[in-house]
């Protein structure tokens, strides 16, 4: 019966850690895709500046820690209880 409660925390922990990498690759996309529609935005409008990809990467930025945090929220409310 111990081998088996064993077995079962190693895959309880497998799963939060796979969750929490897959969180963090997300944040990471989120960035990345902002700062592609900031560059476009910029050669859009021919600003000359890089104006519009700094305010939509720090948006991009913003949005992934909102998410970020609220994944770590609802994946320790689901492994702690």
């Amino acid at each position: 019966m111990e081998k088996t409660e064993k077995n079962n925390k190693r895959r309880t922990q497998f799963r939060k850690y796979a969750q929490l990498s897959g969180a963090g690759i997300q944040m990471g996309v989120t960035i990345y895709l902002a700062s592609l529609l900031g560059k476009w935005l910029d050669g859009y409008f021919e600003t000359g500046t890089t104006t519009y990809t700094l305010v939509v990467t720090m948006i991009g930025v913003v949005i992934s820690f909102v998410s970020l945090l609220a994944q770590l929220k609802r994946i320790n409310k689901k492994y702690d209880s």
